[in-house]
C-alpha cells in the first residue's frame, strides 16, 4: 500500500467522524461512493450517500454534543481491494445539562474505492461490541 493512499484513507475515516460531530452533512456525504452500501446492524442498512446522510442527520438532530473517536485504523490490500478496519468509540450526549450520555463502541469494516474525488467508502459494516449509558 502506498503511504499516500493509506494516509488519504485514514483522513477519510476521520472526516466521517468530523462530519457527524460538527453536523456538517455535506462533508459527511463526501465520505461515501455513489453506490455505497452501509450495514449498521440493528441501526439500519442504507444504499447511497443520500440515504445514510439523511438517517444520520435525523438521528443526531435532537442530540447534544457527540464524539465519534476513530482509532486503530488498519488499511490493507486484499485481493486487489482496499479494505480498512477501524475502531469507533461514540459518545452521544443529550442536549440538556446533566442528561444521559449514551455510548456505542465497535468497529467498522470498510471496502474503499478510489474516485475522481479521492478515496470513498463503498461498503461498510459496523459491528457493535458494547453499547450502554455512561454514568
Amino acid at each position: 500500500i502506498a503511504t499516500e493512499d493509506e494516509s488519504a484513507i485514514c483522513k477519510l475515516l476521520l472526516r466521517y467522524a468530523t462530519g457527524i460531530d460538527t453536523r456538517d452533512w455535506p462533508l459527511f456525504r463526501t465520505c461515501f461512493s455513489q453506490d455505497c452500501e452501509a450495514d449498521y446492524g440493528s441501526f439500519g442498512r442504507w444504499r447511497g450517500p443520500r440515504e445514510i446522510t439523511d438517517y444520520m442527520e435525523a438521528a443526531h438532530r435532537q442530540m447534544g454534543a457527540t464524539l465519534h473517536r476513530i482509532t486503530n485504523i488498519v488499511v490493507e490490500n486484499c485481493n486487489d481491494e482496499m479494505r480498512a478496519r477501524s475502531y469507533v468509540d461514540a459518545i452521544l450526549t443529550e442536549p440538556t445539562q446533566g442528561g444521559i450520555t449514551h455510548r456505542a463502541t465497535g468497529y467498522y469494516d470498510d471496502t474503499l474505492v478510489r474516485t475522481s474525488g479521492g478515496w470513498k467508502i463503498s461498503r461498510r459494516r459496523f459491528t457493535m461490541v458494547k453499547a450502554g449509558l455512561d454514568d
